[in-house]
């Protein structure tokens, strides 16, 4: 059971992701406190002076750059830190050499701060948030993946902006891992408590007839496209980590599609994936198992083979605690 304490929020990993997520905390007021941590302490003091200089616009908090001493008494510690997917490398690649960073992280987030949340941004971030779970072996309620919390925001997103309502109005969740297999649950999908098909219905709006695929190949290929342009994405996913702390910090229960340990969800066990999760003051509170279709299910239980195949090319830790 986490105890009371006061909201600082650390994060490690001062990149552009972790970055833009301090200035998405410092704008929300959300925590008085802000620790900045990475390998390279001159980009985190950097940062830290930077969004300090901007504190006259928003609310006084202390941010700064720190160690992991630091941590003690953080309620979340969120871990951004990581090397970018290189050209042509493979998503196990990726994840050995980000396993080989958060075998410098968690053992020292750890020691510090056994009772922090640790909220994992880095990719490849379903296979990630099991081997930090495995490193930490903290309870499986205190590791939570950002998962597809930003995949399931770009569907409603494009579903808003199609049938012209506030994206904030529809429900519709992306489910699985955060890659190429993730799932879209087009059954579920409502707005205004209406399936898609009533709404077209209700409304007169032309449906989805022969979109749906469309639309799910502009939120799963929504990162590359992006990458493409700019060569990274962060504004969107730093508002998505924002909000799962808020949840946290305001005990709030939110529902969200976080990335968690699974077990018997659908036919998945161990393995880290989304689905939508209660996320509150102790972290995830309850995992949801959502009816899905014959077709999603089939689908869901692919993408978990995916992300296993993923971790079982880790060398899984033997736990520190």
């Amino acid at each position: 059971m986490l105890t009371a304490q006061r909201p600082k929020v650390v994060i490690v990993g001062t990149g552009m992701v972790g970055a833009t997520f301090g200035y998405a905390l410092l704008w929300s007021g959300l925590t008085p406190e802000i620790i900045l941590i990475d390998v390279n302490r001159a980009r985190a003091a950097g940062e830290a002076m930077d969004l300090s200089h901007a504190m006259p616009f928003h609310r006084p908090i202390n941010i700064r750059s720190g160690e992991y001493a630091d941590c003690a008494g953080a309620t979340v510690v969120a871990i951004a830190a990581g090397a970018a997917q290189r050209p042509g490398e493979t998503r196990p690649e990726l994840a050995q050499r980000n396993a080989r960073v958060f075998d410098e992280i968690i053992p020292q987030v750890v020691r510090y701060a056994p009772e922090a949340i640790l909220l994992i941004a880095t990719n490849p971030v379903d296979s990630l948030t099991y081997y930090a779970l495995r490193l930490s072996g903290l309870p499986p309620s205190q590791v939570i993946g950002a998962g597809t919390i930003l995949d399931t925001a770009r569907l409603r997103y494009i579903l808003g902006a199609r049938f012209g309502v506030d994206p904030r109005s529809v429900h519709a969740y992306i489910v699985g891992e955060h890659g190429d297999t993730e799932v879209p649950l087009w059954s579920s999908a409502t707005i205004a408590g209406m399936s898609i098909d009533e709404y077209c219905a209700v409304t007169g709006a032309p449906c989805l007839d022969g979109e749906r695929e469309q639309i799910f190949a502009q939120v799963r290929d929504a990162a590359y496209h992006i990458i493409e342009l700019k060569g990274a994405t962060y504004f969107a996913i730093a508002s998505g980590m924002e909000r799962i702390v808020e949840s946290i910090l305001r005990d709030q229960h939110t529902i969200l599609t976080v990335s968690g340990l699974l077990e018997d969800c659908h036919g998945v066990s161990d393995v880290c994936i989304s689905v939508p999760m209660v996320i509150g003051r102790q972290g995830i509170e309850r995992r949801l198992c959502v009816p899905m279709s014959p077709e999603e299910e089939a689908r869901f239980q692919a993408s978990a083979r995916a992300v296993r195949e993923v971790i079982d090319t880790l060398p899984l830790p033997q736990p520190v605690a």
